[in-house]
C-alpha cells in the first residue's frame, strides 16, 4: 500500500504502456493542488502552482527515467491557467494523457499548453453559469430557508448541496478528461473535428473575455460637464455611446502594455496608484 503522496510504479512496465491507472487520477483529482486551486491564487499567473501542483505526481511517474523531460514538463505546466475550479481535473487529465505522448515524441510538447489554453474560457464560461450563478444561489436559498425555520441543518445543507456535484465532476471529469485526451483528440484531428472545435471554443473564449472585461471592471469617470438639468458626466456619455467601453478601453491598453513586455506587477502598481490618485482627485470613481 502507498502514502496519498506515493505513486505505484512497476518495474514491468515500459514507456509504451500507459503508465497512469485509474488510482493515479483519482488522487490527483483530490489532492491539494486540485483542492487548492484558490489558495495559491496570484494575479500573475493565477492557478498555474496548483495545477502544477496536481499533476506534479504523475508526470514524475511518466517521466521516471527522464529527469531532464520531468523539469521541462513541470516547467511547461507553470504556464498561466485560470479555470473554473471543479473544472481543472478534467483538463489535468487532458494533459496527463499528453505529457504521455510527448514522452514517447509523439507529440510537440507546446501544444499541451495550447489545448489548456483553449479550454479554459470555454469551460470557465460553463462552469461559472453553473456553479456560481445556478447551484451556489440554489443551495444559498435552501439553507437559508433552513436556518429561517430554525433548522441546524441549514449550513449544512447549503455545503452539501454546493459542493457533492463539484467533487462529482472532479472525479468523473479527470477520467473523461484523460480518455479523451488519448482517444477522441486523435480521432478528431484526423477527421478535421479539431480544427473546427478549437476555432468555436476561441470564439467562446474570447466572448468570455469580453464580458469579464467589463463585469470586473470597477471604475467610473464622475466629472461633470454643463449646467442646471443639461449637467452629465462623462460617464453617462461614455455609457450613451457603448456600455462598458471604459473597461474595455482598459483591456486594450493593458494588452498593449502586455505585448510590450512590459511586467504584469508594474501594470498592478500603476494601477493601485493610478486608482489612489483618480479618487483622491475626483477624476476616477
Amino acid at each position: 500500500m502507498t502514502s496519498d503522496t506515493e505513486l505505484e510504479v512497476k518495474p514491468e512496465e515500459t514507456q509504451e504502456e500507459s503508465v497512469i491507472t485509474k488510482k493515479d487520477l483519482f488522487r490527483s483529482s483530490l489532492n491539494l493542488g486540485s483542492l487548492g486551486m484558490e489558495f495559491s491564487w496570484t494575479y500573475y499567473k493565477q492557478m498555474n502552482l496548483a495545477f502544477c501542483l496536481m499533476v506534479a505526481k504523475m508526470l514524475r511517474k511518466i517521466y521516471r527515467n527522464d529527469e531532464e523531460g520531468y523539469r521541462a514538463a513541470l516547467e511547461r505546466h507553470l504556464a498561466f491557467f485560470n479555470i473554473t475550479v471543479q473544472f481543472a481535473p478534467f483538463v489535468g487529465g487532458v494533459a496527463i494523457s499528453m505529457e504521455e505522448r510527448i514522452a514517447k515524441g509523439e507529440i510537440e510538447p507546446e501544444r499541451v499548453n495550447d489545448v489548456k489554453a483553449a479550454l479554459m474560457g470555454p469551460l470557465s464560461g460553463i462552469g461559472d453559469s453553473i456553479f456560481l450563478a445556478v447551484i451556489r444561489v440554489i443551495a444559498a436559498a435552501v439553507g437559508i430557508a433552513l436556518c429561517e425555520a430554525g433548522n441546524p441543518f441549514g449550513p449544512i445543507a447549503f455545503l452539501l448541496i454546493y459542493n457533492i456535484p463539484g467533487f462529482w465532476l472532479r472525479i468523473w471529469g479527470v477520467q473523461k478528461g484523460y480518455e479523451l485526451g488519448v482517444g477522441f483528440l486523435d480521432q478528431a484531428a484526423n477527421g478535421g473535428f479539431m480544427a473546427k472545435a478549437m476555432t468555436a471554443v476561441s470564439i467562446v473564449g474570447i466572448m468570455v473575455v469580453g464580458a469579464m472585461s467589463v463585469d470586473m471592471f470597477w471604475a467610473t469617470i464622475p466629472i461633470e460637464i454643463g449646467v442646471g438639468e443639461e449637467m452629465t458626466t462623462i460617464q453617462e456619455i461614455l455609457d450613451g455611446i457603448m456600455p462598458g467601453i471604459l473597461g474595455m478601453a482598459a483591456f486594450w491598453i493593458y494588452y498593449w502594455l502586455l505585448s510590450k513586455k512590459i511586467s504584469p506587477n508594474w501594470l498592478i502598481i500603476w494601477t493601485m496608484v493610478l486608482g489612489v490618485v483618480g479618487a483622491f482627485f475626483g477624476f476616477l470613481a
